[in-house]
Formats: structure tokens, C-alpha cells, sequence
């Protein structure tokens, strides 16, 4: 029998893995000659999530789990999960219920009989969510697509099934920084894409607030890009020859015309402008220069503080 390995980040998810455990159970039962294996990481929670997966595992034996020792993130959760994977096909999944345990058939269908190595699912609408989250979710997608090489779909989830010979390549990309919606298009693979309704979470509260979701854009944005390098380089230029035509016109106001100059006004209005954008320049720099400092320490992606093994 093939296996499918059922991956679930998990952080203060206590309200939600009963529901979950119920409805994915309800669907794999229903698939023959398949068996799975559940691989929950609890991502740090300080909840009762790590208590309720030592119960389903001692109830379930195809249930596993990974306990950090803090919290990492949900990039290194993923990477947990697929690196724990013993399955044909590796599934991510959420514990929210928002990614429907129901398309875990169709994707499985589809990797069997249409030849494709991943089926990934992307979001058609963003019904229920705050509308200037929703701009900023798309902006982000257009804008990625345009600084780098990769293609990363507007919409896209993490919720997506994959072929082992697919996991193992992700797997030997051992980076720090992860953004995994960039590394699933850098690896390639034919991937075919399922789109889904907006689905709110069944119970709980949402882990991403809208400065984590700032700051992963950023992190996916410097992981696959370097023409923020350019850009600043570019304008550096640009204000140089701003500056030489402004000092010219003084030139030429002052000793041709001979008409006055407010200089002290001018000169505060130039330097205000050029450091400030010295200022950005280096801020972008910087955030290059600290995701190499990470990855020169080789700091593991996570420490696993207890498994199922253990009890």
C-alpha cells in the first residue's frame, strides 16, 4: 500500500486539532489501499496542544510528533515535517481547517493519474479578511513576480501535495532563511493548481498579524531577489545627477544672473533628501548583510525537544 504523510504545523491549536483529527480521519478512512501517517509539529505552543497530540498518538499509532523546544516558525515546522516524512506523498496541511481535508482525495487522484509531481491550491478570493490586508496580499504577489525569476502564484498556500523525489529537493536546499512558496517554484516540477474559496478558521485565532506578514514578504523578497540591490545602486545614481544639475542652476543663478538664492533653504531641502535616501539604502543593505551573517552561523532551522518516540 502507497503512504501519504499527512504534515500539520501546529501553534496554540488546542481548540482546533479535535475538529481537525475528526475531519481528516473521516477522509483517509474513506480512500483504500492507501495508509498515512500523521506528522503534527507542535511549533512551541504554550497551549494544551502538545498534551492532546501525546494523547492521539498513544490512541492512534499512525499519529506522530514533534515538539520544538521553542517556538521557530512555521517555515521550520514544514521543513520538520518534510524531513520526518516516510510516505510516497508528503501533504501539507493547516490545523484551522481552512485548507479542506476533502481535497486531499482530489490532489491524490490527480498525482496518480495525471503524471504531476505536486498539486498545490490557491485562494480565488479573500472573503472575510480585512480588505487593506487583502491589497497588500496581492501587491505582494505582483511585486514578487516582478523582482525575481521564480513565479509564485497570487493566492498560493502552503496547503499542497508532493511527490517524494519533489520533498527530497526541497530538503537539500538547507538554507536558514526559508520562504517555502519560492523554494516549491525554484525546485520546478509540474505542478497543477486547485483553486478554493476563502474558508475562515473553525475555531481559535489567527497566528499571522499583519506585521508577521510584513516581515515574510520581506524575508521571501531578499531570499529570491537581489534587484532591491540595483534599485538603490539606480536611484544612488539618480540623486547624483540631481545634485550636479542643482549645482549647476545655483551656478548659473548666482554668477551669471546674478539673481539670489535661498541656499540655506535649498541645501537643508538636499541633504534632507539625499540622507534619507542613503538611510533606505542601507536599511536594504542590512537586511542582506544580517540573512548572510545567519547563514554563515549555520544555526539548525530548529531543536526538537520531544517526539512520540520518546514516551
Amino acid at each position: 500500500m502507497e503512504k501519504i504523510s499527512v504534515i500539520v504545523p501546529c501553534l496554540n491549536e488546542q481548540e482546533v486539532l479535535p475538529l481537525f483529527y475528526k475531519e481528516t480521519k473521516k477522509v483517509l478512512e474513506e480512500m483504500k489501499n492507501v495508509c498515512f501517517e500523521y506528522i503534527f509539529i507542535d511549533d512551541g505552543s504554550c497551549d494544551n496542544t502538545l498534551i492532546l497530540l501525546k494523547e492521539l498518538s498513544l490512541k492512534d499509532p499512525s499519529v506522530h510528533f514533534l515538539s520544538f523546544s521553542r517556538n521557530f516558525g512555521k517555515e521550520a515546522a514544514m521543513y520538520a515535517g518534510l524531513k520526518r516524512a516516510t510516505g510516497k506523498y508528503s501533504v501539507i496541511i493547516d490545523a484551522d481547517l481552512q485548507h479542506p481535508p476533502h481535497l486531499i482525495k482530489e490532489m491524490y487522484r490527480i498525482l496518480k493519474e495525471e503524471g504531476y509531481d505536486s498539486v498545490a491550491t490557491r485562494r480565488v478570493n479573500r472573503v472575510g479578511e480585512p480588505k487593506i490586508r487583502s491589497f497588500f496580499a496581492h501587491l505582494f504577489y505582483k511585486f514578487m513576480r516582478k523582482m525575481s525569476k521564480i513565479e509564485v502564484v497570487d493566492g498560493e498556500m502552503d496547503f499542497r501535495m508532493m511527490s517524494k523525489k519533489m520533498v527530497e529537493s526541497i530538503l537539500s536546499m538547507e538554507e536558514y532563511n526559508r520562504f517555502s512558496k519560492g523554494i516549491f517554484s525554484f525546485v520546478g516540477f509540474r505542478t497543477k493548481w486547485i483553486e478554493q474559496e476563502n474558508v475562515k478558521r473553525v475555531a481559535g485565532n489567527t497566528k499571522w498579524s499583519f506585521f508577521k506578514l510584513l516581515q515574510y514578504s520581506l524575508e521571501g523578497i531578499v531570499s529570491f531577489s537581489t534587484k532591491p540591490l540595483l534599485w538603490v545602486a539606480f536611484l544612488g545614481f539618480l540623486l547624483c545627477l540631481v545634485s550636479v544639475g542643482m549645482g549647476i542652476y545655483i551656478v548659473i543663478q548666482s554668477f551669471i544672473l546674478k539673481n539670489v538664492v535661498s541656499s540655506l533653504c535649498f541645501f537643508s531641502f538636499l541633504f534632507l533628501m539625499i540622507s534619507g535616501m542613503q538611510l533606505f539604502g542601507l536599511g536594504i543593505l542590512s537586511f542582506y548583510f544580517s540573512k548572510m551573517y545567519l547563514e554563515t552561523k549555520k544555526r539548525p532551522l530548529y531543536i526538537v525537544k520531544e517526539t512520540d518516540e520518546d514516551a
